[in-house]
Formats: structure tokens, sequence, C-alpha cells
């Protein structure tokens, strides 16, 4: 999809506040609350964005994180499937280099993250993995926007 300077500016506002109202963002951006709004509809439908709530997981409870890198020997694709379906792991990307998949996992804690860790070693086309553990967050954004 093609995105206009409206839909940019759309994004851009969303992404400083995602509860910004219609009414508020529809004059900002030139547009009628209505056509914001349908506009907003129309991004979203294209999956061209989302408007979400962002957690800090270690305020809720979830005391490690962790970058896994996983080696398979067969089909990655099927691998990152599982991946995927577990709870604990909350980002899955398929990579060129060293590993197969990039996978994130947030745990309650050493223990959760060991058993997790434990499950990926025990599916069927693994043949390795390396774990790092976050000691620290220094930057988490998401504010690309529109380039």
């Amino acid at each position: 999809m093609r995105l206009d300077e409206t839909d940019k500016a759309i994004i851009e506002a969303l992404q400083s506040d995602g509860r910004m109202p219609f009414s508020a963002l529809g004059p900002e951006v030139g547009l009628s609350p209505a056509a914001v709004r349908q506009r907003v509809l129309q991004l979203i439908d294209q999956d061209v964005m989302q408007v979400v709530a962002v957690t800090d997981p270690t305020t809720l409870g979830f005391t490690v994180q962790a970058m896994v890198g996983v080696s398979v020997d067969s089909d990655v694709e099927d691998v990152a499937r599982a991946l995927s379906a577990m709870d604990e792991v909350d980002y899955v990307v398929i990579v060129a280099g060293r590993f197969d998949i990039l996978a994130e996992v947030v745990a309650e804690n050493t223990e959760r993250l060991l058993d997790t860790m434990n499950t990926i070693r025990d599916l069927d086309t693994v043949t390795g993995t390396e774990i790092f553990t976050y000691l620290r967050l220094e930057k988490q954004t998401y504010n690309w926007g529109t380039r």
C-alpha cells in the first residue's frame, strides 16, 4: 500500500498518542473526525498499523527476558510456528546468519525460563540454542514512523 502525506500524519500522531480521539486527530491532519476515522480504520484493515497498548513486562511480574537463538536442521517455518504458539514467546523472526530463528522469551522467573528453554530444545528439528538473557533494557521504541 502506498501511503500519502495524510496517512503518514495520522500514523505519526497516533504513535505519539494512540488514544487521541478522532475529534482531535482530524483537525491535526486536516480532516473531519469522520474522515479521519475512516482513514484509521482503513489503515488497520489493510494491516498497515495497529493501535495497541505496550506494557513493560518487568512492572507486571515478568522478571526475566531473553533472546534465544535457535538452530534447526529441517523446516525452519515449522519450528517458527511452534515457537509462536508458546505463551512465553512474544517475538519470533526467521533470520539469516548464525541462527535460523530468533525468539524473545518473557518469563516470570528463571525457573519458568528454564522450562521454556527445555520445551524449545525438545522440538524435533532443533539442533541447538543459545540464550541471551537481558540484563537491562536500554531502548525499545516503535516510532520508526513512515519513512
